[in-house]
């Protein structure tokens, strides 16, 4: 504790209060610090003196509302809260805002915890991590929910540590560079899958401790996998353990009526205009990369952070201070949070999930951009599985739905994202929304996969979507790795690891440093046939890419092309993944024109000559 600290912490200039505030252990005695300007009092309660709220009381150590108390001989692993007199003269009981670690849902308290002492090993990826997560690099994230992932044969869930391996083999051999994991931070109700926290500093409970989650994150690294953390710093749950309200009255939330309200989920937005708030959620962001080794965070719902009305109706809302309806505090925030995260380490990832069109959300900030490094590309998701959900006999009047995001993929550095929401809430499961017949479905799926791995920009699947699993994600059960017995399935799977592992080694398909230079159209009119043809250029090679989205075969299909040979190095029906056609190692010729038979429903990838 010193001055210049306090200080910093209520300047919200600080990126570390994790060190000041919270419950910090020592085996000869435990310090105990909170942030609570509009408490009355405030005590620490908790197994090591029964739950008195006279035996621990702390002293305030700044006029801005910071209490502190040091307590003799508290064994780690106890649980405990603070007990705050509010000026309503009620007591009420909050967990610590900056525990690292807390009880197990349906309980609600803090626990002690020394967070030091585990040793990484993964000194090489660390080292080489600025490299291997450049913009020029390929980027290819498995987004995974740890509880629903894979389970013991009773239904119980793995620990942080032992689903690492398998699940780190299993990334890499499919060729993820990433993964992203659903957010852990500590959260009470199972089916809000993370995204309504009361612990942000508190790694959940229900794999393990944190040092579990250190070693999931180091044998990632150790495996070449980086690790993504989905982190939520737009809203909060309204438990009466967590931060709503905390000492009495507004505090981590604005006091105004048409803000503190996030009326679609049921939560509390945060104040991003106060200091101490800013304090609290840079740090958090700090604190998972610093202690855990993090390599990317991915900001969710960045849509409700930036607009005043966002899910409001007329009445429910007000203009800002230039008659708009952008949160001008929270765009400061973020820009605060991705300079102060470049700062402390300008290797880790900044994602944004954000669905509008509001400008510059991956420039720098010093050219009045938000600062993040990528975006989800919201509105190529909804057009292209809109596209895919098509009987084939309207896919010809809808080409708009392929072509279209082309008039804007590099305003962004954007991330082509098939996320865990697009397989819940009746929307049906991937393999489920092509439409047709058994066969149908799985040729279909193929097809847009290479149609998204060959495509300009980053890329995140969500687990499932590789095994072709007819039933919507449920976070209560494992995934249905059992359709692995069937050979659909299973060529399915393969054919998505030859597909990515391919994506890994064109840099074609992944430097986007390039823009316009590494994308040319080939074929992109011919609506008659639903045909789409494509190249991919980096500076030592060329692809061409063909996609037959109808449910026919065209024989002796003919475009214009640039002279030179063509071989097929990918095909998505070839017969080694389950289709009828033998067509991968045959080479094409051009004098100007290319003539090819094309499967149905498939995708081909061509390598040119040199």
């Amino acid at each position: 504790m010193n001055d210049l600290a306090l200080y910093y912490f209520h300047q919200g200039t600080t990126i570390k209060a994790y060190e000041l505030l919270g419950a910090h252990y020592t085996k000869k005695e435990t310090r105990f610090c909170v942030w609570a300007p509009n408490a009355v009092s405030v005590s620490v309660v908790g197994e090591f003196n029964n739950w008195d709220v006279n035996k621990n009381p702390m002293h305030k150590i700044t006029n801005e509302g910071l209490y502190e108390t040091i307590i003799k001989n508290v064994k780690e692993f106890s649980c405990y809260q603070y007990a705050i007199k509010t000026k309503k003269g009620n007591i009420i009981y909050k967990s610590d805002p900056y525990a690292y670690h807390s009880e197990l849902r349906p309980y609600k308290a803090s626990k002690v915890y020394d967070l030091n002492g585990y040793k990484f090993n993964d000194e090489e990826w660390m080292k080489n991590r600025s490299i291997n997560q450049g913009y020029n690099r390929p980027l290819n994230i498995y987004e995974v929910h740890l509880g629903s992932w894979k389970r013991y044969k009773d239904g119980n869930v793995f620990n942080y540590a032992s689903i690492a391996e398998e699940l780190a083999v299993y990334a890499k051999e499919m060729g993820y560079t990433h993964v992203e994991v659903m957010p852990i931070s500590e959260y009470p109700y199972d089916p809000s899958w993370g995204y309504q926290v009361t612990g942000y500093y508190s790694v959940t409970s229900r794999y393990g401790t944190p040092k579990d989650f250190m070693k999931f994150v180091d044998i990632m690294h150790q495996h070449g996998i980086g690790v993504i953390l989905d982190w939520v710093p737009g809203h909060f749950t309204k438990d009466e353990h967590g931060l709503i309200e905390f000492d009495g009255e507004c505090l981590y939330e604005p006091s105004n009526k048409f803000r503190k309200e996030n009326p679609s989920w049921g939560t509390r937005h945060f104040d991003y205009g106060r200091c101490e708030i800013q304090s609290f959620l840079v740090s958090n962001a700090v604190y998972w990369c610093d202690k855990y080794h993090i390599d990317g965070l991915r900001t969710d719902a960045v849509s409700s952070m930036l607009y005043l009305d966002y899910c409001r109706k007329d009445g429910e809302w007000e203009k800002n201070s230039f008659g708009t309806n952008i949160n001008l505090e929270a765009v400061a925030f973020i820009k605060k949070f991705n300079d102060s995260l470049k700062k402390f380490d300008p290797s880790i990832l900044s994602i944004a999930e954000e669905s509008t069109a509001y400008p510059k959300i991956t420039a720098p900030t010093q050219y009045d951009g938000l600062g993040f490094d990528y975006k989800w590309n919201m509105g190529w998701m909804n057009d292209t599985l809109r596209y895919l959900k098509l009987d084939p006999y309207f896919r010809g009047d809808n080409s708009n739905l392929i072509t279209f995001q082309l008039t804007y993929i590099f305003s962004e550095r954007y991330i082509l994202a098939l996320s865990h929401d697009e397989v819940v809430h009746l929307k049906k499961a991937m393999i489920d929304k092509v439409p047709g017949l058994y066969d149908q479905k799985f040729a279909g799926l193929k097809a847009y996969f290479t149609y998204m791995m060959t495509h300009p920009g980053k890329k995140l699947n969500f687990m499932g979507n590789e095994i072709g699993q007819f039933r919507e994600w449920d976070e209560n059960r494992e995934l249905d790795w059992s359709v692995l017995e069937y050979e659909r399935h299973q060529t399915l799977q393969n054919y998505i690891k030859v597909l990515q592992q391919l994506y890994l080694n064109h840099s074609s398909l992944y430097d986007d440093t390039r823009y316009w230079d590494g994308f040319e159209w080939v074929v992109v009119n011919d609506n008659e046939h639903s045909v789409f043809a494509y190249k991919r250029k980096s500076q030592d090679e060329t692809l061409l890419v063909i996609l037959n989205f109808a449910y026919s075969e065209w024989n002796n299909y003919t475009f214009d092309v640039e002279n030179g040979d063509y071989e097929v190095i990918l095909c998505s029906e070839d017969l080694k993944y389950s289709g009828s056609k033998n067509l991968e190692g045959k080479t094409y010729h051009s004098d100007g024109k290319l003539t090819i038979d094309l499967p149905y429903n498939s995708g081909i990838i061509l390598r040119k000559g040199r």
